[in-house]
């Protein structure tokens, strides 16, 4: 059993089709989406209809639940006053520009996947088991996400939301974040998925896919999105 898995496209169209078409020659048994579909960039409704019409299973992300309800807030861990600033102004613009349609999928959106594969119980999550957003990152302590992972029945968690890809082994679970398609934040811009085959053993392999990074950070100028995310896709977050 061979899965494609990926997440956090934040308005990133052309990062998006990009993607979806390395996935479609890699011929996967199965393809999911971990969520935040907008937010960040300047295609939201594109990526939302783009999504929809390939029926790929989707799960909520923190930015999707803020803009599908209108909230005002996308739940994100603002470091600096500019952080906030930004993140304000992007959920506002976001949620205007969003149409009523694209706003009821994303409602109807679920906070997890779950199902059981060649003995595998797998589980997709946009942040954590326990939170839309909570972040997992590679660095937390074995010690941390042993107490968390303890209530989980899966031994496979796919997770996203941290923009930063990476597999490991924790207490007898294979903890997978797939990256970020849109915004990725590990210092390589091209966009990210991840391979999962569950077979005898598990084997994960990252994809990353090249998109016009420059063109999309234009777009963001051009729509009135701050100056920081033009930025931020061209470096990759470093």
């Amino acid at each position: 059993m061979r899965l494609a898995v990926f997440s956090d496209i934040h308005g990133n169209h052309e990062a998006l089709v990009n993607v979806l078409n390395d996935i479609d020659e890699q011929k996967p048994d199965h393809v999911f989406c971990l969520g935040d579909l907008v937010g960040y960039g300047p295609r939201p409704n594109e990526v939302i209809e783009t999504i929809f019409e390939v029926k790929i299973p989707t799960v909520m992300g923190n930015y999707d639940e803020g803009v599908g309800y209108e909230k005002g807030d996308c739940g994100c861990a603002y470091v600096t006053d500019e952080e906030k600033t930004n993140g304000q102004r992007n959920i506002e613009w976001t949620t205007r520009q969003v149409s009523p349609d694209n706003k009821a999928f994303l409602r109807s959106l679920h906070d997890k996947i779950e199902f059981n594969t060649n003995g595998y119980q797998v589980l997709l999550v946009h942040g954590s088991p326990r939170r839309i957003n909570e972040y997992l990152y590679e660095t937390r302590p074995e010690r941390s996400l042993t107490r968390m992972l303890e209530s989980v029945e899966a031994n496979v968690v796919v997770c996203g939301h941290t923009h930063q890809p990476y597999y490991r082994q924790v207490a007898g679970v294979h903890l997978i974040n797939d990256g970020s398609v849109g915004k990725p934040k590990d210092g390589d811009r091209r966009a990210c998925y991840v391979l999962i085959t569950l077979e005898d053993v598990v084997s994960v392999e990252f994809g990353r896919v090249e998109y016009p990074v420059e063109s999309v950070a234009d777009e963001i100028l051009e729509v009135g999105l701050p100056e920081a995310f033009a930025e931020a896709l061209k470096t990759a977050g470093k």
